[in-house]
């Protein structure tokens, strides 16, 4: 009919004008439309290092639009945690060729929308603080300039997608450039980033550092370092080799041209990338066996996060979204499987014994097990509030958390271990990995759901997993230790151990020399008695409290024995009277079993040699 007909057109027309009224709101919505490629060009210096500012000037050629927002990201991939890059920005300036000012307007904490003009070929400068020693943060001083690309280079809306140039002026000071980029051929420190997801990818370094360089299957690798310590340089290229070839082993390939381990002196943590890591360290800390096999353990987890993380992936993580948090609950695959695999590539790479394997498992669990937090959360729940917890951590934070870290690793020994058995040890976890890696990363160039996870798990197991998935990952329930680790020959005792002593389920740290009570733990005798995080220590049944000679003064009491505790409590003063405990510990040390079955015998042997 007419009447119908009509009524089609008014509607269509609506929506039109709707459609248009949203795009004229909406500024930047009108540069995604277009996506017309952008030549981007970014220029840093930092001629005045020690005043830790780094100078950054973009020049962006080929925009149509009339306005365009420019955006710093608010986080770093890796580093779970809203950073808020922009409040180091300052001296933000925008022109066009002609070298006439452009209008600019700041509209959200990370957001610059410039007013263009539809001027095609623009110009922006601006200054970025950097003085805070964390691998998710640039830093610049006259001895180190590192960089943190999410930190200082902003992008166009709508463009992440579009290639990148990228200059780097050194300095006397600061002389050499190192980083995973690739650099333009002809054009000195000139380095060239397909999209801005590399780019936020590849740390930069500049400075005089020591340089080692090796290869590893015809692939060059090179160890840029502040300071090694006294460690033999070649021990040091013999040992990253054999982690690298090692973790080659496992997926069945390395896929990157190059790889750049940078290493800085005087701090902790390590960052992951797809052809290079960053990670702080402190070479006084290499000096014993002991510390040196901690930090190797360091560089097999951050060297194998290039495939456990960066190439094989939860779909969630990658492409980004640089504005805000990405949640995952399967952080305990990426994290706390990498940690598994850090202790598995020590081992298979002959730098680890048998029993040291064993112990940092040992360890691992019983650093999971012995909290109160690991009857309250799950792996997959800890996963999912790393962003609000992981690094705001407090005196409740045992409690109430514990570390996908330490949960995951116990999950992919469980998941490894279970495989073997069912599989009558033809089929591993390695092989999930490589399956993960083909399917996902090089065949679908993408990353994998939940779903997809468990379902590729599963199907290499040919069992069902709901045990490990829906309720050791997803719940707090008590994990059958004994059951899993049998299926490898090997015996765990989850018993509790009686040591000397007695206990109050409480921590201290010191304040300007007096003795405070850092955390409570849920259940102690400290709690159960009244006493609280924060209580400063004044006395113990008359006698004068410090953090001296507290330890000493409760090696006169015994378990059950009762005390009267004299605390201040925000500037009041009360006794509290506590009765000590025992103090117990479970070990969850595992052994090798006297007499396993064949099938477990071949399990413990290939699992620990790579087969």
């Amino acid at each position: 009919m007419q009447i119908n007909r009509n009524l089609k057109i008014k509607t269509l027309l609506a929506l039109l004008i709707l459609a248009l009224i949203i795009q004229l709101a909406n500024p930047s919505a009108l540069a995604s439309l277009s996506q017309n490629r952008l030549d981007l060009t970014f220029t840093v210096s930092m001629d005045k290092p020690h005043t830790h500012y780094y100078h950054v000037n973009l020049e962006i050629v080929g925009q149509t639009s009339e306005y365009l927002d420019l955006k710093l990201p608010n986080w770093t991939p890796g580093y779970y945690r809203i950073m808020d890059y922009a409040r180091h920005v300052i001296n933000f300036r925008a022109k066009e060729a002609g070298g006439r000012s452009l209008a600019w307007l700041k509209i959200a904490k990370n957001v610059w929308r410039i007013r263009t003009g539809r001027a095609k070929n623009i110009s922006i400068d601006y200054d970025v603080y950097a003085f805070n020693v964390s691998v998710a943060e640039s830093f610049l001083d006259d001895r180190r300039a590192f960089i943190v690309p999410a930190s200082l280079f902003m992008y166009p809306e709508g463009y992440l997608q579009n290639p990148v140039k990228l200059k780097i002026i050194p300095n006397d000071l600061l002389p050499q450039i190192f980083c995973g980029l690739d650099e333009i051929p002809g054009e000195n420190n000139t380095f060239y980033a397909s999209d801005f997801d590399i780019l936020y990818d590849c740390p930069i370094y500049v400075g005089l550092p020591e340089v080692i360089s090796f290869e590893v299957l015809g692939v060059p690798h090179r160890i840029v370092a502040e300071d090694l310590g006294q460690i033999p340089r070649h021990k040091i290229i013999e040992d990253f080799k054999k982690i690298i070839e090692t973790s080659v082993g496992i997926i069945g390939e390395l896929p990157y041209r190059h790889y750049t381990f940078i290493l800085l002196d005087g701090g902790g943590g390590g960052l992951e990338h797809l052809n290079s890591m960053a990670a702080y360290m402190n070479a006084s800390g290499l000096q014993t066996p002991g510390g040196y096999k901690n930090w190797l353990a360091f560089i097999a987890h951050e060297y194998f996060h290039h495939y456990n993380v960066k190439r094989i992936r939860p779909q969630v993580l990658g492409p980004f979204d640089y504005d805000r948090e990405n949640y995952t609950r399967m952080l305990w695959v990426s994290e706390g499987i990498t940690v598994y695999y850090e202790y598995l590539i020590l081992k298979r790479a002959g730098l680890l014994t048998e029993e040291e394997f064993l112990d940092r498992l040992s360890r691992t669990i019983a650093s999971y097990e012995n909290i109160p937090g690991s009857k309250v959360q799950s792996a997959t729940e800890s996963s999912f509030d790393t962003w609000i917890r992981f690094f705001a951590r407090n005196e409740e934070t045992t409690n109430i958390s514990i570390s996908y870290y330490d949960k995951g690793a116990i999950l992919g020994l469980l998941l490894d271990l279970k495989i073997r058995h069912e599989t009558q040890n033809k089929k591993s976890l390695d092989d999930v990995l490589r399956v993960l890696y083909e399917k996902y990363y090089k065949k679908l160039k993408r990353g994998w759901t939940d779903e997809e996870f468990r379902s590729e798990c599963e199907a290499i197991a040919g069992c069902s997993l709901a045990e490990i998935f829906d309720e050791y990952a997803a719940t707090v329930k008590e994990i059958d230790y004994p059951k899993y680790v049998a299926y490898a020959g090997l015996e765990i005792d989850t018993s509790w151990h009686e040591l000397p002593g007695v206990d109050l389920g409480l921590t201290t740290q010191t304040q300007e020399g007096n003795l405070f009570i850092g955390s409570v733990l849920r259940g102690s005798p400290a709690q159960e008695a009244g006493l609280s995080a924060r209580d400063e220590i004044l006395a113990i049944d008359g006698k004068r409290v410090n953090p001296r000679n507290f330890d000493w003064i409760l090696t006169a009491y015994k378990p059950g024995q009762k005390a009267r505790f004299l605390i201040s409590r925000r500037n009041r003063i009360q006794e509290i009277e506590v009765t000590f405990a025992a103090r117990k510990e479970r070990t969850f040390r595992l052994k090798p079993a006297p007499h396993p079955g064949q099938l477990e015998a071949t399990i413990f042997r290939d699992w620990l040699s790579q087969k």
